[in-house]
Formats: structure tokens, C-alpha cells, sequence
């Protein structure tokens, strides 16, 4: 549904975006994650058309950016960061208004609006005014007027920002519906986002993808051993552990409420809590807890972009 061919993107003397290439399936809601800068809200503006990349091309179902702007555009619905409303107008008449402007045959309008009204839950403020809407039900007319025309990609750009955590399970629920049926590409600094919306996810920093795939995926690739905590009853002396052969070493130890607590690295992939076990057993000690530590996709991205140390 979207492909992306070494696109790169220069203003001035900034590379925004440099010789970027990806894929975009149909029905995969896709994450793109980075810190300011890297080139996100670019790549979104050139997939949408409203600037072209200086070098590369961009295909969305089956359209080429340059060959067929207007085809990809019927075939896009856009969400910008700050959504384009008139406050002016009722959500009913501002929704009338996109399907005009997006060409929604008449025969269909009513039932298109009808239909939006209702998935993105606005039927109690369909006849208010949008200026004097809460931050979640703009946001939601911003939604509806980016799919009033049934298009097969959705592109949203920071779809969350500003709401309160009602509203951000209410519109994250929302964008899984509608990636049941459509292909959607989401901009977000929210990682728990990412991981409670996106099937995959594509890192950018400066301009370049430095990592894709599943959250699993990248963190196999990216994280270097795994991580465990020990709890053991009692004040115990755990120079021996560090001697095991998966252990690579003993990060920290701390001893408090009759019980020492163990953070380790160790070989990724390894038969580590069993020898932990049996180190324990031989030495006499009596195990609370081997808890395995999942390294957080705040961690990964930091790591990634170059803002802090694993």
C-alpha cells in the first residue's frame, strides 16, 4: 500500500531526510518514532503531497507522488498534528464541507457522514459548534474528516497530543478499529502508544531509519544480553554467582528487609535461570525470585538516538 524509495528531503543546507526506503502493507498500522528533527512530520508531508522529496519516489496504492498526485491524494485521509478545523461551523456542516471537498459522490454523503459520525463517536456533539469543542472531540472531527471518504491509507501526525488519558484510549481504540480495514502510518513521541497501537515500528534519527520491525523484534536486534533480578532471602554473599558461566556480571547489589536483591546481565538466549537455581541450591541459599527484565522501548530508543546509555 506504501512504498517508500530512497526518498531524501533538503532544505537549504539541512538534510531532513536522507535516502529513506520502507514498505507499508495493507491493514498494518505502522509507528514512526523519533526524536524532533529526525524527519517524521517530512516524511508524512511528502506521502501526503504537500511537498515532494528532492530525490526518491513514493508509491500509495499503486500511485506514484509524481505521476499521480491527485489519485494518491483520494486515496490518502490526513490527521496533521494540529488538525485544520473551522470553528466556526458545526461538526454536521464541517463534515458536509470535507465531503465536498473530497469529492464524496452526493448519493453517498449523507450515509458517508452518517457513518463517520458514528465510528469516531460524535454523535453528541454533532450539531455544536467545533470552537467550543474539548481537545478529544476535535481531535476525533479531525479523524472523521481525514476517512469521510473511505480512503484505503490513513496518515496521522501526533493523534494524541494534548488529550487527557481518557481521551488517548478512546482515540488510540478508535485508530485499531480503523486499521482493521485501512493501512495507517502514525507519527508519535508516546512510546506506550507504539506498543498499545502499531504492529511494527520504524525508528528515525537525523534523517535515517535506524531500526524496523516489531518491538520484540528490534529489541532482539538492538539489546545486547538479557537481564534478571534475584531476590534471596537473607543477607548473602554473591561473589560465587558472578563466577557462573552465563553470568556476565553483577550490575548491583542491594541488601535490605532481610533480603539481597541481584540485578545481572547475562548471556542473551541462555539456560540462565536454571544454573541460578542450582547455584543456589549448592550454595544453600534460599531463592524469593529469578525475574527475567524486559528492556523498555524507552531504553531502545534512547540507545538509538544517540540520548543516553543502555
Amino acid at each position: 500500500m506504501i512504498r517508500v524509495e530512497n526518498i531524501s528531503k533538503i532544505y537549504g543546507s539541512m538534510k531532513a531526510v536522507d535516502n529513506v526506503s520502507f514498505h507499508i502493507g495493507r491493514g498494518e498500522i505502522v509507528g514512526l518514532l523519533g526524536p524532533n528533527g529526525a524527519g517524521k512530520t517530512t516524511i508524512m508531508k511528502i506521502l501526503t503531497g504537500y511537498h515532494y522529496p528532492t530525490s526518491g519516489n513514493a508509491v500509495l496504492n499503486g500511485y506514484s507522488i509524481y505521476d499521480d498526485p491527485l489519485k494518491v491524494k483520494e486515496s490518502t485521509g490526513y490527521l496533521p498534528e494540529m488538525a485544520p478545523l473551522y470553528d466556526d461551523l458545526t461538526v454536521s456542516e464541517y463534515l458536509d464541507f470535507m465531503a465536498d471537498i473530497r469529492k464524496v459522490p452526493k448519493n453517498e454523503k449523507k450515509q458517508r457522514i452518517e457513518k463517520v459520525i458514528e465510528e469516531c463517536g460524535l454523535s453528541p456533539v454533532v450539531y455544536r459548534g467545533i470552537g467550543k469543542l474539548s481537545k478529544g472531540y476535535r481531535q476525533r472531527t479531525g479523524l472523521a474528516q481525514a476517512i469521510v471518504h473511505s480512503p484505503e491509507i490513513l496518515i496521522l501526525d501526533e493523534p494524541t497530543t494534548g488529550l487527557d488519558p481518557n481521551q488517548i484510549i478512546e482515540i488510540r481504540k478508535l485508530i485499531c478499529d480503523i486499521g482493521k480495514e485501512k493501512t495507517v502510518i502514525l507519527s508519535t513521541h508516546i512510546l506506550q502508544e507504539v506498543e498499545a497501537v502499531c504492529n511494527r515500528i520504524l525508528i528515525l534519527n537525523r534523517g535515517h531509519i535506524v531500526a524496523e520491525g516489531t518491538p520484540d523484534k528490534i529489541r532482539e536486534d538492538v539489546v545486547e544480553d538479557d537481564m534478571y533480578t534475584v531476590e534471596i532471602a537473607g543477607d548473602v554473599n554473591v561473589d560465587s554467582m558472578a563466577a557462573l558461566r552465563s553470568v556476565k556480571s553483577i550490575v548491583s547489589v542491594d541488601r535490605t528487609d532481610g533480603k539481597t536483591v541481584v540485578h545481572m546481565s547475562v548471556e542473551k538466549r541462555s539456560d540462565a535461570g536454571s544454573e541460578i537455581f542450582d547455584w543456589a541450591v549448592s550454595s544453600g541459599c534460599r531463592l524469593s525470585a529469578i525475574i527475567p527484565e524486559k528492556t523498555s522501548l524507552e531504553d531502545i530508543f534512547r540507545k538509538l538516538t544517540n540520548q543516553g546509555v543502555m
